[in-house]
Parts: C-alpha cells; sequence; structure tokens
C-alpha cells in the first residue's frame, strides 16, 4: 500500500494535528472558565480536589503528590481565590496554607494562557529561608505537569547567577530582602504585568523588621493586581491593608469558633522552673526521651550555640543539632533536611524554625525561654500536631513570668495546663559545665555571649507585665552557665541609669539650678543611693572646686592685672583660649602696623593678628608654628577668600548653586504641599521613563551581543569549510615543502614580472630546482654512455 501524501499540518506524537490540539487546548481553557465563574463561595460543597474546577495539570500533579482530601481553610480560601478575590486567611497552624495560595497561583496563571514571554506572574513572599525552600519544593510537586517556569531567590548564592534566570521565570518564590535587591539592580526582571502577590507568614513579614521593604517592594508592583496574605495569626489593621492595596478582601478565618487557636490534637502544659535550673531540667528531659524527635525553642542565636556545645559535649545519647540565622545558607539547608529525615533527634533552634516550617514527625516542642507575645507561642507549638497529628508542647516559665504570660494565652483563647517535675529524675550538671568552661576556655567565652544575649532579648522585651529583668537571678544563672562570674552588662541596672547617662549634662545642670534655692549646686545629689558612683560622679563630688591655684590666677590676668581688666582689653574675647602670647613690639594704641619678616605682604597688628590685602578677615597668630606656616605663599593662598560656585541659565544670566527662590513667586505656584507632589509625580514619571529607556537600551545591547555571537559562529564554519592548500615537495629536497597557488602564476604556468623574494631556506639544490621547475626547463642529466651523448647531440640540432 502505498504511503499517503503529507498534509498541509504536521502531526504530533499521538497522530493529532497541532493546531487542531492548540484549538482543544483553548476550548479546556473556555470551558474551565465558565466552571470557574458559576462557583458559589457560599456554597461549601467542596470536599476533595476532584470536586473544585481545576485543570488537567494541577490535578494530576496534586493527584501525584497524594492531595485529595481539602482542609478547613483550602475548603474557603480556593474558590475565593479562583475567583480573583483578595485574600486575607488566617489558620491553624499545619491546616494546609501552602496549598490553599498555591492552587490558585497555578490555576489563575494557566486560565490566562501565561507564557515565559509574558515575564513574571506571581510573586510569593516568605520571611525565612527555609520556609521559602519548603513552598518551593511543593510548588515543584503539585506543578510538575504545567509548562510554568519557577525560580527560588532567597539569597546566599551569586546575585550574577539568579540574574541571568530571573528573565524566563513565571513564578518567583522569594525572601524580601533579596527580592528588593534583584528589583533594584536587574534590568532584565519584568514585574510590569504581576498577576498576584502571595504573603505567607503575612504578620511577620508586615511587622517592623520588614515593613520598610515590603513598602518598597509594593511601589514597584502595579496596582491591578490579586494580593493574598496567610498566616497562623493574622493581622486586621487598615494601614496594613491600605500599605498593600487590598480592595475588599475576603476574610477566610478557620479558628475563630473553635475553643482555641491551636489544633485540638495538641496536648499544652506548662512548668514553673527558676531560671537556675532550666538546663539542669532540660538534660534531664532529654534523658528521659531519647527515642522522640524534640525541638527546643531559645531566645538567641548564642544561646543556641552554647547549649548545643555544652550538651554535645557531654552527650545525651540522642542526636543534637542546631539552627539560627547566623549559620551559611548551606548548612542551614543541610540541618534542616537531616532533621527532616532523622526519627530520633533534639533541635536547638531560634525563631528562624518557629513559622511554617513542616518537620515530619515531631513529638516535643520545648520553649526554653519564654516567647515575646502569644503569637509566637502559637507558632512555635504549630511545629508539632500537624495534620490532625498528635503531639505534646512544654513551656518552662521563670516564677515572674508565670502570671503575665498566662494572661496572655488566655487572651488568644489558648490553654495550657501545669505540670511539675519528678526531684528525684532531675540531675544537675552545674559542675560538669564549670568543669568544662574551666577546662575550654572557648566554651566560657560561648557561655558568657549567652548569658549576655539572654539578658538584653529579657531587656528589650516590649511587654514588661511578663518580662521583669530587675527580679531575675542573674547570678545564680550566671552560675549555672559553669561561668566563674557574673559578666558586666550596660544596661543591667533598669532604665532610670539609662536615661540618666543620655541626658545632657547642660540639662542636669540647669535641673539643679532650679531645685536648689539658695543657689547652691549639690551635683552629687542628682546620683542616687542605689545606683553605683562612677568617675564621672565622683569627679561632680568633690569639694572646693571654686578654690583656684596662684599660678591659675597669673595664667589668668597675664601677670599684668586682674581678670576683669584682661577682659575689657580683648573686648569680650575668651581670656586666655583666645590668645598664648603678645608680640612685644607691638604699638600700644593699636593703630600702626609693622613690615612682615617675609615678602608675602603680610603684617601684624597690635593684637597679633595677621592682615593681607588678599585676605578680608584677619587671622589670629596663637603659636610660633602656625606663624612660620604663614611665611609660606602656599599656606597664604589656602587662607584666601574662595570663589562661589556659579551656574548659568538659558539667558545667561549667573546664579550661584543653591540660592532662595522669590517669595512671591513661589506662593504664586500654589500651596508646598501641592508643589511637592507636583515634584514627585514629576520625578517619578521621568524615573519611569528612564527605567523603560533602560532596560530597552539593555535588551538591545544583548541582542546586538547575540547577533555577534551568530556572525562569529557562521565565520568559524565558513573557515573549516574552506578548501586546504596542497603542499608540493621540492625535487632537489623532499624534506621540505611550498605551498602552491594557481594564482601565483600567469596562463602559461611562468612567474609574475616582479619574482618573489628568497626565503631563508631555498638555497643550493632546493633553489635552483625550483627556478628550473618555474621556467619550464627540463632537468639535464650528464651522460654517462655513447648512446646518451648521441641522444643529446640529436637534441640540439633539432
Amino acid at each position: 500500500m502505498a504511503p499517503q501524501a503529507a498534509g498541509p499540518h504536521k502531526s504530533g506524537q499521538n497522530g493529532v494535528s497541532r493546531p487542531l490540539k492548540r484549538k482543544r487546548g483553548v476550548e479546556d481553557v473556555d470551558t474551565l472558565d465558565k466552571r470557574v465563574k458559576a462557583i458559589d463561595v457560599k456554597d461549601h460543597a467542596f470536599e476533595t480536589f476532584a470536586d473544585l474546577p481545576l485543570s488537567q495539570p494541577s490535578a494530576s500533579g496534586l493527584e501525584a503528590s497524594h492531595f485529595k482530601i481539602l482542609t478547613d481553610v483550602q475548603k474557603k480560601a480556593i474558590p475565593s481565590a479562583l475567583l480573583g478575590s483578595d485574600i486575607l486567611g488566617a489558620a491553624k497552624t499545619g491546616s494546609g496554607k501552602t496549598l490553599a495560595f498555591l492552587v490558585p497561583v497555578l490555576e489563575n496563571l494557566y486560565r490566562r494562557k501565561w507564557t515565559e514571554y509574558d515575564g513574571l506572574g506571581a510573586l510569593i513572599l516568605s520571611p525565612t529561608r527555609e520556609l521559602a525552600i519548603q513552598i518551593f519544593e511543593v510548588l515543584r510537586k503539585i506543578g510538575r505537569y504545567h509548562s510554568f517556569s519557577a525560580g527560588l531567590v532567597i539569597g546566599g548564592k551569586s546575585l550574577k547567577d539568579e540574574r541571568e534566570r530571573l528573565e524566563r521565570m513565571n513564578i518567583l518564590v522569594c525572601t524580601p530582602g533579596r527580592m528588593l535587591q534583584h528589583m533594584d539592580q536587574t534590568a532584565s526582571l519584568d514585574i510590569g504585568n504581576l498577576q498576584m502577590l502571595v504573603l505567607d507568614e503575612a504578620d511577620r513579614i508586615m511587622d517592623m523588621g520588614f515593613q520598610s521593604t515590603v513598602d518598597a517592594i509594593v511601589e514597584h508592583l502595579p496596582q491591578k493586581r490579586q494580593t493574598m496574605l496567610f498566616s497562623a495569626t493574622q493581622t486586621k489593621k487598615v494601614s496594613d491593608l491600605a500599605r498593600l492595596s487590598l480592595k475588599d478582601p475576603e476574610y477566610v478565618s478557620v479558628h475563630e469558633a473553635a475553643d482555641n487557636a491551636t489544633p485540638s490534637t495538641l496536648q499544652q502544659n506548662y512548668i514553673v522552673t527558676p531560671l537556675s535550673q532550666k538546663l539542669d531540667t532540660l538534660w534531664s528531659f532529654i534523658r528521659a526521651n531519647l527515642k522522640s524527635k524534640i525541638i527546643v525553642f531559645l531566645s538567641s542565636g548564642k544561646q543556641v550555640r552554647f547549649v548545643y556545645e555544652a550538651f554535645r559535649h557531654m552527650q545525651p545519647g540522642l542526636p543534637l543539632m542546631h539552627l539560627h540565622g547566623r549559620q551559611k545558607q548551606s548548612t542551614r539547608l543541610d540541618i534542616t533536611n537531616n532533621y527532616s529525615a532523622s526519627k530520633h533527634s533534639c533541635l536547638f533552634a531560634t525563631d528562624v524554625v518557629a513559622r511554617g516550617l513542616d518537620f515530619p514527625a515531631v513529638d516535643w516542642v520545648i520553649q526554653l525561654d519564654c516567647p515575646e507575645d502569644a503569637d509566637t507561642y502559637i507558632h512555635r507549638v504549630g511545629r508539632t500536631a500537624r495534620y490532625e497529628r498528635e503531639g505534646r508542647a512544654v513551656l518552662f516559665l521563670e516564677p515572674s513570668e508565670e502570671e503575665g504570660m498566662l494572661k496572655r494565652l488566655e487572651q488568644k483563647r489558648v490553654t495550657v495546663e501545669k505540670i511539675n517535675v519528678r526531684q528525684k529524675k532531675q540531675q544537675s550538671i552545674q559542675n560538669q559545665l564549670q568543669n568544662m568552661c574551666f577546662k575550654d576556655p572557648e566554651l566560657k567565652y560561648l557561655g558568657q555571649k549567652a548569658f549576655v544575649s539572654y539578658v538584653r532579648s529579657v531587656h528589650l522585651q516590649k511587654d514588661k507585665e511578663v518580662f521583669k529583668l530587675s527580679e531575675l537571678p542573674l547570678e545564680e544563672f550566671s552560675a549555672s552557665l559553669g561561668l566563674p562570674g557574673t559578666p558586666s552588662i550596660k544596661f543591667g541596672k533598669g532604665d532610670a541609669m539609662k536615661t540618666l547617662k543620655n541626658t545632657p549634662r547642660s540639662v542636669q545642670l540647669s535641673s539643679d539650678d532650679e531645685d536648689d534655692s539658695d543657689g547652691n549646686q549639690d551635683l552629687g545629689s542628682k546620683f542616687k543611693a542605689d545606683q553605683p558612683r562612677t568617675k564621672y560622679g565622683r569627679m561632680f563630688e568633690r569639694r572646693n572646686q571654686d578654690v583656684l591655684a596662684n599660678h591659675f590666677t597669673k595664667l589668668v590676668g597675664d601677670g599684668k592685672g586682674s581678670r576683669d581688666d584682661d577682659e575689657n582689653e580683648l573686648d569680650g574675647q575668651a581670656g586666655f583660649l583666645s590668645v598664648k602670647r603678645r608680640l612685644s613690639n607691638a604699638s600700644e594704641d593699636g593703630s600702626e602696623l609693622r613690615a612682615a619678616e617675609n615678602t608675602n605682604d603680610i603684617v601684624h597688628d597690635s593684637d597679633n593678628k595677621i592682615m593681607s590685602s588678599s585676605i578680608k578677615e584677619p587671622i589670629l597668630v596663637d603659636s610660633k608654628r602656625k606663624e612660620k606656616l604663614l611665611k609660606s605663599k602656599k599656606n597664604v593662598a589656602k587662607l584666601k577668600e574662595k570663589g562661589k560656585k556659579l551656574v548659568f541659565d538659558e539667558d545667561g544670566t549667573a546664579h550661584e548653586m543653591y540660592e532662595l527662590q522669590d517669595e512671591d513667586k513661589f506662593q504664586a505656584r500654589g500651596a508646598p504641599d501641592e508643589q511637592k507632589a507636583r515634584f514627585l509625580q514629576a520625578e517619578q514619571e521621568r524615573l519611569r521613563t528612564a527605567d523603560v529607556s533602560d532596560k530597552a537600551a539593555e535588551k538591545a545591547k544583548r541582542r546586538e551581543q547575540k547577533a555577534k555571537k551568530k556572525a562569529r559562529e557562521a565565520m568559524e564554519v565558513e573557515s573549516k569549510e574552506a578548501p586546504q592548500v596542497e603542499l608540493v615537495p621540492f625535487e632537489g629536497d623532499e624534506g621540505d615543502a611550498e605551498p602552491l597557488d594557481d594564482t601565483d602564476m600567469d596562463d602559461d604556468g611562468a612567474d609574475p614580472a616582479k619574482e618573489r623574494p628568497k626565503k631563508w631556506f631555498e638555497k643550493g639544490i632546493a633553489s635552483e630546482a625550483l627556478s628550473r621547475r618555474n621556467k619550464g626547463d627540463r632537468e639535464t642529466h650528464k651522460p654517462e654512455t655513447l648512446a646518451d651523448l648521441e641522444a643529446m647531440a640529436s637534441g640540439l640540432l633539432t
């Protein structure tokens, strides 16, 4: 059977023509749009992902990742997000918030037929690098069948490598600081067509630590976009919502109607332990739970490092790890992966781990240091009891923290039960820590830093009803760390000493003058009895400061008269601080001038001031060194009045660089606020235009470079395909060779008029053979026999 002729369209692998496949894809998108528009947000009939109007690539990715049943937050958030509404989501930790915004991101870009040429379509911000990595991994799993390109921008890598890949990305998962850096420095990053902005752990991103960064990022983004905010403790402040330009957001809350904000499968307890016994209790707990997976939260990275190093030396019998923000990105990633893969281990960490991270099968969450607020507590305990699994959390409280912290937890509907420690099973490690700190200076140094960082963290806490620094037994706490003494801390005495230290001396003196009705200043009274005496305090407490020595009185009066007469003579100048000596040959009336010793046209008056025709203000000579320097023309030129920098307008009129405008003209142009607004608008428009032109120039430059590269590659290909020149050996010397080219010879085979110069190797027999060959002569041989002689003679006769 003869094969059929190929049609006008190429066929795909399954035999369906490509235009037909594209047509079917358009029909699928149209059908999907109709199903999405028919969603009733109030109808909560969606139980599985199969019930939602999702595209085939998303459905396949969810099924391959074993996501089938919708959680409560997903039931409420995904339908509204598919319709394009702004979302403000609050749900318990471990409730599936990540899929609640990743599925709408993929679906909305798919229904808009997004391609790599459309630029960045979705931006997902995360407060920590670990959480950003986790979000990206989930995105890779459920989006494996989509054609979108996704990127992870978290820092810790080369900015140049990230910059080369950003221009092709459709979805970016990033941290705020690194993203702002690319927005400012990467010209190829196109964000003008952004469709969706997602903030995971939004309350942490929008607090004071990231506020300026988030504001700068939002200024770069287009106003017309969809914004989604998710967190376990969501913000409702109008100012935060206005900064992000949310329009009628849908507030999705799961735990408002519940009894508390934490999962019901989480068992929460607290113990009251003195500060000096915290490490003993923690060591005893770890020794009693060697077959468990534990996370221990501390308030600072220095504490994490000290506790990790100390416990590692004592070998509790359980693998130990530590994680804090000061580590390198590669180290943090390795520790996160190792802890996730382990079955039994203990992780010492700061609050960098407290938000969003999903560690599988965590049994215990221990909060060795009290969290700063109830929201931080909720996020910390959320590392266990995830996805309806069971978990346990224990909070260590110092006696002064118990009442205040329990009150804060009750306000957030968090219920914790008090438990006691069995004293028989508790072990003391204070002596072991002291021995280790004595033998290892580095460990002692870490302990000192841990002590200082803990006290500072308590001092900086805003909630003073919970954190009471004055009631903490710091000396006992220092001894429990194994330190030989209590490290000194500058602000350890409270706010009163800090305020007094920062108060200007003039303010302190004036306040003392007002309080003292007799006019006698008692500067030592401002240092209270309960405050330490410092060097400056003892200095101001000295008595008889108004009794001056004889040499001091003579110095002030210059040995000629009283201090009052000297002040009148100097016309109010500052006494001995103004002039150290006087010239002996000055005139009495001060009107005559004497000639200078040099030729610089400089003269001295009676008050020892240098006068010159080129210097308007007199120069005061108060030392021999200065008088010697002024004998140089170069040094005198420095003292001359310098000219002002002028600028010329269009009419050629000179103006100073900075000069005040005419008040009437300024008022005529409108109110200052209006002028400022117009100026800012004009500058923004100019910057926007310049940004567009810069990006266009950058793209044109890249296209030109690509064109040059292609041209070079084409020339290399042509050079490889060109014919090679043949080498012909000389008759006289078989070892040498010379290229033979037809262009060097005439039609008759003779050399051109101008003979080629000889090379260094063309000598002797080879040179003669070459000349004979070029002239067409035949090389004759010497006759050896009679027959040869007759043949040569016959040739000559003819």
